[in-house]
């Protein structure tokens, strides 16, 4: 591993781990982390061009462990396909982790209904049917993973599709840790804080960072977060050093839920 920012864990060597949203940010990077420590990773994305830029700047080096599918995740049909396409080609599931994540910010009176439906079901429903529809590949002591977010917790204003969807999360979380405990199935979320995710976008969108001190010095911890602190989360909660935790929310935020902060 040498220098690797990633977790060193080598009981994923052979483990089959699907992840949504994996063409760019966290889930990105989070595939890159999987596949350092030996695993075999299903991505599913609905963006073509973050698919292809991905896989030719970021997993080249990896492209005999790493099979991308294009899903619309807003779409149960597509999500029951894409779920019997991996089933079929894996056999078995160790890891899932449920990233993908679309938000809304806008004014509730200029917000469709149709505008709220989408949020909910990328970011809620899909979740639930990707458990749904790989759960006859899901090997007993499985591992599901759901990307939450501090917004479950706190909000910014205009953005209560988001809010609402990642506070379902969690419901669904411990809901799901409950119902899959027969088959020895971990559940657990991670709440993102602020992650700079600049460096993983697609290549239009790609950029270095442009965080101020202030950005940084606001955070207990010291510093913004980065891709590779939620990667290395889900890896500890996807591995047999955290067997006794499931059905938890692990906030990874560099301490901001827990600030007071007061207007001078």
């Amino acid at each position: 591993m040498g220098n690797s920012p990633f977790l060193s864990i080598a009981e994923f060597e052979g483990k089959n781990v699907v992840i949504t949203g994996a063409a760019q940010g966290i889930g990105l990077v989070t595939a890159l982390s999987f596949l350092e420590n030996g695993a075999k990773v299903f991505a599913i994305d609905n963006d073509r061009e973050a698919i292809e830029d991905a896989t030719f700047d970021f997993f080249d080096k990896f492209k005999d462990r790493i099979t991308f599918f294009e899903c619309d995740l807003a779409n149960p049909k597509e999500i029951e396909l894409v779920c019997l396409k991996i089933g079929d080609v894996a056999g078995k599931i160790d890891v899932l982790v449920n990233n993908a994540g679309i938000g809304s910010t806008k004014w509730i009176e200029e917000r469709s209904v149709d505008e709220w439906d989408e949020v909910i079901n990328v970011n809620l429903r899909a979740p639930y049917l990707m458990v749904k529809f790989l759960l006859p590949y899901l090997k007993e002591g499985a591992c599901v993973v759901n990307i939450a977010s501090t917004r479950a917790l706190m909000s910014e204003p205009n953005t209560e599709p988001y809010s609402a969807s990642k506070g379902g999360i969690l419901a669904l979380t411990h809901s799901l840790a409950v119902s899959l405990s027969h088959k020895k199935i971990r559940v657990n979320a991670i709440s993102p804080g602020w992650i700079e995710t600049s460096k993983y976008k697609k290549r239009k969108y790609r950029r270095e960072s442009e965080l101020r001190s202030i950005d940084h010095l606001q955070h207990p911890a010291g510093r913004v977060g980065m891709p590779e602190d939620i990667a290395n989360a889900i890896l500890f909660l996807s591995s047999e050093k955290s067997s006794f935790i499931t059905g938890t929310n692990l906030i990874v935020d560099g301490g901001m839920t827990v600030k007071m902060i007061y207007e001078e």
